[in-house]
């Protein structure tokens, strides 16, 4: 943990976490992240953040950890999340373009397996944290972190409850059976390096595919998405949605594409601030 003083404010400190994941093979990899949390001594519920798909730095969320929250803003890639605009705009244009492709031949090889993991070891250590509550522990992204909010709340049952945004990674072999199929629409006949239909590589997609993790959920969800979105097309994420056990609800942003309106943001933290800070 390495102290960003420029990142917090008068009531939360925040760090850049390096901290052991799995690896691809024998040796592990790292997995990096913004850690927030309220300066105050005391006992404070945990909210675990997920990305969206690309490359990039981030900041925190500062603002929610003022409000009592520890939070933990993660990357998937394996690097710092503290450089320059520059390193991670060469690395989504150089070698880690496409990443969502990479070893999708194998359930054992593809890019996913680490950054599934990887949010299991993220909880790991928020729930290791001196000042975390022990109890209250949520996780919460939108798109690809739509999709890794439900894959963790699915396999981790420390965590209490999730709200996600347009999940992609659902229904992904959709396209296979006349209907549209989700981000990263590796099996659209009209994709072209995304055109992946063999056995092996739809074998190996259908251990990763959010709908197969929607159907383990067993805590309370917030969902958001709109009509007009043509990454996450919402059928793709209907099919991960209505196959949910849990308590869940639906918050429609009907007009809406692959974004966000400020109302459904501030439902959402609404949603999840009440919830960490439920009684038991």
């Amino acid at each position: 943990m390495t102290l960003l003083p420029e990142y917090g404010n008068a009531t939360v400190d925040c760090y850049h976490l390096n901290m052991q994941n799995v690896g691809m093979n024998t040796a592990p990899s790292r997995f990096y992240g913004i850690l927030c949390e309220p300066k105050a001594p005391g006992k404070y519920p945990a909210l675990l953040s997920v990305p969206g798909a690309g490359v990039r730095p981030y900041r925190g969320m500062a603002e929610m950890a003022a409000k009592g929250i520890i939070t933990l803003q993660v990357g998937i890639h394996g690097i710092p999340v503290t450089m320059e605009q520059s390193v991670y705009d060469s690395l989504g244009a150089g070698a880690l373009a496409n990443y969502m492709a990479f070893g999708i031949d194998s359930r054992d090889r593809y890019y996913y397996r680490r950054v599934y993991l990887g949010c299991v070891r993220a909880n790991d250590f928020l729930t290791t944290h001196p000042k975390w509550d022990g109890s209250n522990l949520a996780v919460t992204g939108g798109s690809q972190g739509g999709a890794l909010s439900i894959v963790t709340a699915a396999l981790d049952p420390r965590v209490k409850g999730l709200a996600a945004y347009y999940p992609a990674l659902s229904d992904v072999t959709g396209y296979l059976h006349n209907r549209a199929g989700g981000w990263p629409h590796m099996f659209r006949p009209t994709e072209g390096i995304y055109f992946h239909r063999t056995p092996e590589k739809i074998e190996a997609t259908s251990y990763y595919d959010v709908v197969n993790f929607a159907r383990r959920l067993k805590v309370p969800g917030l969902y958001s998405w709109g009509y007009n979105d043509e990454t996450c097309p919402p059928t793709s994420m209907y099919s991960a949605y209505n196959v949910i056990p849990a308590q869940k609800k639906l918050l429609l942003a009907l007009e809406t594409g692959h974004n966000n309106v400020p109302e459904q943001v501030a439902e959402v933290q609404s949603w999840l601030l009440a919830f960490l800070k439920r009684v038991q």
